[in-house]
This record gives C-alpha cells, structure tokens and sequence, in this order.
C-alpha cells in the first residue's frame, strides 16, 4: 500500500469484499435502498470489479451482470490509457489522445477493434451462455474496484446508454479526483467513497488486492445475488424475473 494511505480515513480497504459492503452501507444511507430495488441492476467492469459489484448487489438485493470494457492503448505504450472499448462495440478515444496519435486513424481502428474482439470473448467466457441483464428502462449501477483515468468507466456508462438504461450511476471504492468529476459529467450520479490525492494506483488502497482470474468472475456471475436476510419481497421477485430471462 501507498505510503499515504494511512492519513486517509477508511483506507486502505481490506479487500474487494470489503471495500464492495462499505458502498452498500453509502447507498443505503443516501437513501437509495428501497428507490433501486424495483428496477436497478449492479454491472461490474471485469475483472476486478466484479467481486466488488458482488457485495453491492448482495448487500441490496439486486441484480448481478457484467459489462466488459477495455482500455485503448497508446501506439508504443500499451499501458497508457488513450481511450476505451465496451463489447457492444461502443469506443471512446480521450481528447487528449490526439497528441499521441496524431491523424492515424489506421492504428486507431485496427486497436479498437482488437479490444472489441478481446471484450467480446471474454464475454463469451464470463456469461458462459447466459444472456446479458435486460437493462431497458431499469438503473445501471456500474462498478469497479477503483477509478484511475475513467477511461473504462467513462465507455461503460455510454454501453449502458446504448443499451436502453434509464439511469447509470457510476460506483467505486476509490477514484482520482480529477477523473471521477469528470464523470460527473457523463453520469446521473456518481458515488465514489474516497477520492484521495496523490492517486498513483487503484492498488495502492488496499491491503489485499489479488489478481482476479476469468474463473472466479465467471463463478460470481452463475452464483448471481443471494439477498441477505431482511431483503424485500419486491427484490426477491426481481431476482427471480431476472433469473428467468437468463
């Protein structure tokens, strides 16, 4: 962990478990509980995201699905984020970005739809057969397990858009504080619990921060949401309702 983060109250989180119940308990007590259990949907951004977006739906009693997103690389620096792919085939290119890329629309192309194929199959491998959440009309909470350039998060909200949500909340643990305003921006709401500064690495608040493989993604997804003793009947029957369309 960063050397920071003992400065910060709440961080470091524990793990994504953790960090996953304390943004239940902050949508709960910003009075959402009873306003989302009707028609929202928790969407985690593999892979990390997931197990959080797993604690969420179960603390809440909602609806657990993915939606895969991808970061663009920078031609040469495949770790420097210049843009984002969802699978649907949603692409989002920084502004910024053509600095670096210039007029090449050629490589932009040609590495959009490389991550699009990537996103798809992996898709394939997370559902394992199973067809996505309807999210026409409903709320999408998306979460990952930090926000660092908001590049993922920022195509995954447009993703949700196209697929007929009425309403995308953007949620995270952890986010820099430059990218998730920005997000204000993109998003009905934002819920972020910490936006701490400096912000080097997602990782860096938390104390266990495991890679997370395609496996247990997949296991989270076929378990799906378990509501919690106390869970209304209204989010049981949504549960269910889901269930069947899968």
């Amino acid at each position: 962990m960063g050397w920071f983060t003992p400065h910060i109250p709440g961080l470091p989180y524990t793990d994504r478990e953790e960090a996953g119940r304390r943004l239940a308990e902050r949508f709960a007590a910003l009075g959402e509980r009873q306003a989302l259990q009707a028609r929202a949907v928790v969407l985690g951004i593999p892979r990390g995201g997931v197990p959080v977006a797993a604690a969420v739906a179960r603390a809440l009693g909602l609806p657990l699905d993915v939606l895969v997103a991808h970061k663009l690389g920078a031609p040469g620096q495949p770790e420097l984020a210049i843009g984002a792919v969802a699978a649907d085939g949603t692409v989002l290119v920084e502004p910024w970005a053509r600095e670096l890329v210039g007029d090449d629309e050629v490589y932009l192309r040609r590495a959009a739809d490389d991550e699009i194929a990537r996103a798809r199959r992996r898709e394939s491998v997370l559902r394992r057969g199973r067809p996505p959440v309807d999210l026409r009309g409903r709320t999408a909470i998306i979460v990952d397990d930090g926000i660092a350039t908001g590049a993922t998060m920022h195509v995954a909200v447009l993703a949700a858009r196209a697929a007929g949500a009425a309403k995308v909340i953007v949620a995270s643990p952890v986010g820099a504080a430059e990218s998730v305003a920005r997000l204000r921006s993109v998003a009905d709401d934002v819920v972020v619990l910490a936006t701490p500064e400096p912000f080097f690495a997602v990782g860096e608040f938390y104390v266990r921060f495991d890679q997370v493989d395609d496996e247990a993604v997949a296991a989270l997804l076929a378990a799906g949401v378990r509501p919690e003793p106390g869970a209304t009947p209204g989010a049981e029957r949504d549960r269910k309702a889901t269930e069947e369309q899968r």
